[in-house]
């Protein structure tokens, strides 16, 4: 099986798999920033770093590529709510300015065009 597509796709799921690394190494931080109202933080960590893992690695890989995408949209729309929870919760904005916060909002959107970007290039 080979592997083709441009540097970025391959740096694109990297990125993701290093993200869902972290949630593995640095599991208080993720656990903070888990809305409130969402039960079982320490599971809803777990199981997103294992999603990120594996939608990055399907990335890499032409047979599976497209899923991967349409699953990282999917994830990073889920995701959505967290971004709010962090703008709105002191504890979840882990000190961050609030412009920073803001912008975390619309770059979930650009992260979703970067992986439809790259829909049937396999």
């Amino acid at each position: 099986m080979s592997l083709y597509g441009p540097w970025h796709l391959y740096l694109m799921a990297t990125l993701y798999i290093l993200a869902g690394i972290l949630h593995f190494l640095k599991p208080k931080m993720y656990k903070r920033i888990i809305p409130s109202y969402l039960p079982g933080h320490g599971f809803i960590v777990v199981i997103s770093g294992i999603v990120e893992i594996i939608l990055g690695l399907a990335v890499f890989y032409p047979p599976t590529r497209n899923a991967a995408l349409y699953g990282i949209i999917i994830m990073l729309t889920f995701f959505l709510p967290v971004h709010f929870f962090m703008l709105n919760n002191k504890k979840a904005g882990m000190g961050l300015p609030k412009w920073a916060l803001f912008a975390r909002i619309p770059l979930q959107f650009v992260l979703m065009f970067w992986s439809f970007w790259y829909l049937n290039i396999s």
